[in-house]
C-alpha cells in the first residue's frame, strides 16, 4: 500500500469549518497524531470538507458523530 502523504510537506491551512489557521505536517509532528479523536478519513466526495480541520472543529465533529444512548 502506498502512503499518499509520503511526499507532503508542512503547510499552513485555514480550517474550512471556522477559519482558524493551523499547520499540517504529516511528515513531522502534527498535532493530529496525538489527538484523542479517531475518525475514519473520508474518501473523496464523502465529506463536506475538502481538507484537514483544526483541533477544535475535529473534536466537535467527533462529538457529533458519537452514538447517542
Amino acid at each position: 500500500m502506498t502512503n499518499r502523504l509520503a511526499n507532503v510537506t508542512a503547510r499552513l491551512l485555514v480550517c474550512e469549518s471556522c477559519g482558524t489557521e493551523f499547520t499540517c505536517d504529516p511528515q513531522g509532528k502534527c498535532w493530529c497524531f496525538d489527538a484523542p479523536v479517531r475518525l475514519p478519513v473520508p474518501k473523496t466526495g464523502q465529506s463536506r470538507f475538502n481538507d484537514c480541520l483544526c483541533a477544535k472543529c475535529l473534536a466537535d465533529l467527533a462529538r457529533a458523530s458519537e452514538p447517542t444512548s
